[in-house]
């Protein structure tokens, strides 16, 4: 009977307990495989992760390198940048201070060329006013020398090509009624006004005038005679036929120029009187001057013959001619007539074959 209550008593049987434990066991398994499995695909995960984690350190690392590179690179280049601009600095520096230099030299230079350019110029002005004191001096020794003076207008007291030397000079001047006009027209009108107002001829007084100049330039001791012709030839101071005078006597230069101031032009052109002249001299001239306006219209003292054609003329002229000694130079002063086409191959032909010169005058000298 006691043994019944006891087996009343117990409430959890073997099975019951076995089955307790065996749940259990299957509850631990099955925490063991989640376990496992969850710790198996966490491994597998933080593996991945550890890797890119490695990688992304790795490029970190890497890109920390290149960046202390690129901060060493970019420092080394502003160390350049700034040692080249110092460099940049001292060459412009010192390109501005030859540039100064250059403009100094420059300036020096171009000073220096203006000074040698002033020196020649000056060195020219000098020369010149050196050739002009010369000439007036020149001129003040001649004038020393010269009887007489004689300034035309502007002062043109030169001539070229003129041969004026010579111990004895025969001027011949021709005083014809041609020397009252260069035309033909005019000489008809003027030789019909009265003799004050043919002698104020513009043509005349050229004339007169270069027989003024001539005269200026014998020297004292030069011995000349002057003769004017027409139909006549006759000595321009009265009685000194045949007789040389003296230049050194300035009074009677100064007559003859007067004489001519009050000879009024008239009558033809004979040079064979003229010519003769020459040989009336003794001793004979060594220079003669004639002062012509054109051919020659009549071989003696008069002529019936009113009107003388062209080559009548030329063959009076060559007559005439032969009355002039050889060896005697003939300078020709020719005061151009219109319309007298072989004067001037007439007379520059007689200046040539006697070694003299042959000179056209013009309006407005001397």
């Amino acid at each position: 009977m006691a043994r019944r209550r006891r087996r009343s008593n117990e409430i959890f049987s073997m099975s019951f307990l076995d089955c307790m434990s065996c749940g259990f066991g299957a509850v631990i398994l099955f925490f063991m495989i989640i376990n496992s499995h969850v710790n198996a695909t966490t491994e597998n995960e933080n593996a991945e992760l550890m890797a890119e984690t490695n990688r992304l350190e790795i490029e970190v690392l890497e890109g920390r390198k290149n960046l202390a590179l690129k901060r060493n690179t970019m420092q080394k280049l502003e160390t350049k940048m700034e040692d080249a601009d110092s460099q940049i600095a001292q060459i412009i520096a010192l390109i501005r201070e030859l540039q100064a230099e250059l403009d100094k030299y420059d300036n020096e230079t171009l000073a220096k060329i203006e000074r040698v350019e002033k020196l020649q110029s000056d060195i020219k002005s000098l020369e010149e006013e050196v050739r002009r004191l010369m000439a007036i001096k020149a001129e003040q020794d001649a004038a020393g020398e010269q009887v007489r003076t004689f300034k035309g207008d502007g002062d043109r007291q030169y001539l070229t090509g003129l041969k004026l030397g010579g111990e004895r000079t025969l001027i011949l001047v021709d005083r014809s009624a041609s020397m009252l006009s260069d035309r033909l027209v005019n000489i008809l009108i003027r030789r019909n006004l009265p003799e004050d107002e043919q002698r104020r001829s513009r043509k005349w007084l050229q004339a007169v005038q270069t027989v003024d100049w001539l005269t200026s330039q014998f020297r004292p001791d030069d011995q000349y005679q002057i003769y004017m012709f027409n139909n006549l030839a006759e000595p321009v101071i009265r009685g000194t036929e045949g007789v040389w005078l003296t230049a050194g006597d300035g009074t009677q230069l100064s007559e003859a120029v007067r004489v001519l101031r009050r000879t009024t032009p008239k009558n033809g052109t004979n040079m064979h009187g003229a010519f003769a002249v020459v040989k009336s001299l003794d001793p004979r001239p060594d220079n003669i001057i004639l002062l012509v306006d054109g051919m020659p219209t009549m071989e003696a003292a008069t002529t019936d013959k009113d009107r003388v054609g062209a080559i009548e003329r030329q063959n009076i002229f060559a007559r005439a001619t032969r009355e002039l000694p050889s060896g005697i130079p003939v300078n020709i002063m020719l005061f151009p007539m219109e319309g007298d086409f072989d004067a001037p191959i007439s007379f520059w032909s007689l200046a040539l074959a006697s070694n003299g010169s042959f000179l056209t005058i013009s309006r407005d000298w001397p």
